[in-house]
């Protein structure tokens, strides 16, 4: 089962994660992260193959304290397919650029 760890301090790694989750044996740990900062986005996902343990995990630990913050703990749901976004914006003003380079020289 795969689940949801959601309010984790941004100061957290993933090895951080894997303790958090090390009792209840993951199998796999993913901390989201910032593509430019390179810092956590504040939630990632464990996966737990045993069902039961995945649910004992979700009940003993969301809500609990972590590094000041109450952990939001549930089960993944799929992502969503979201439209891709289009920008209707008006064509942009030209200020002459688009004329051929011959008549922008002057003599």
């Amino acid at each position: 089962m795969k689940i949801y760890v959601g309010n984790l301090p941004f100061s957290v790694d993933e090895e951080g994660l894997k303790k958090i989750f090390a009792s209840y044996n993951p199998e796999e740990v993913t901390l989201i992260i910032d593509k430019f900062s390179k810092r956590s986005k504040g939630f990632g996902f464990v996966t737990i193959s045993n069902d039961e343990e995945a649910k004992k995990a979700i009940e003993e630990l969301n809500g609990k304290d972590f590094e000041g913050r109450e952990l939001k703990i549930s089960e993944a749901k799929p992502m969503e397919e979201r439209p891709r976004r289009q920008f209707d914006r008006p064509p942009r003003r030209s200020f002459g650029n688009d004329r051929p380079r011959s008549f922008n020289r002057r003599f």
